[in-house]
């Protein structure tokens, strides 16, 4: 298993030899500092821990920085762990970039979703709307609320509330491209999260 942290900078399209049109992510891919390695004798489990995107020393909090300098690094702002990977192939204070990866290699990519808002039942879970007709009195409701004898909500009851802003992975993604010289690498399909949004991309585990 291997992975990095990256950005999101958008969407572009990229056309094959045969003149088909792939749609693609550009994820800007490191470069990322080992800033940690976490052992079965001391953690209980092993990984590696990632950093990227320098954050300015007034902003980060004094752990941050000491951790940080232990690997001889700047405190960054999106730390991550990679597990079931192989400790012996990284060092701490090590800097793992973009050709981590190659061409037709599928990968998972891990973000936080576009935040929506407060929304009702019918943006929120895909409900049906009511009759739209004068006098139904009843157009974008939730619905019932369950059983009055139980004189509770259902738990798993599909009501209005915050929607998105959620941790999202699309698995098995296509590398069409990797931009050693920029840090970046280009994936087939949508990826979840805003332009400039943090993401992690892990070696897919449906091989």
């Amino acid at each position: 298993m291997k992975g990095i942290l990256g950005k999101k900078l958008g969407m572009t399209q990229v056309f094959t030899p045969e003149g088909n049109v792939i749609p693609v992510t550009v994820i800007e891919a490191g470069p990322c500092v080992v800033l940690q390695k976490k052992d079965v004798e001391t953690d209980g489990y092993e990984a590696v821990q990632l950093g990227y995107s320098d954050k300015k020393e007034k902003r980060a909090t004094k752990p941050e920085i000491g951790h940080a300098k232990k690997a001889g690094a700047t405190p960054k702002r999106y730390v991550r762990e990679i597990r079931g990977i192989n400790l012996g192939e990284f060092e701490v204070g090590q800097e793992v970039k973009a050709d981590l990866f190659a061409e037709g290699e599928f990968v998972d990519v891990t973000g936080i979703s576009k935040g929506k808002g407060f929304a009702g039942v019918i943006k929120r879970w895909g409900q049906s709307t009511g009759p739209m007709s004068h006098g139904s009195r009843y157009h974008r409701g939730p619905g019932s609320m369950g059983s009055i004898q139980a004189n509770r909500v259902p738990k798993g009851k599909r009501l209005p509330g915050h929607m998105g802003h959620e941790t999202i992975t699309i698995q098995k993604l296509e590398v069409i491209r990797v931009d050693a010289e920029r840090n970046v690498i280009l994936v087939k399909g949508s990826v979840p999260g805003p332009k400039n949004g943090f993401v992690k991309v892990k070696e897919t585990v449906k091989k």
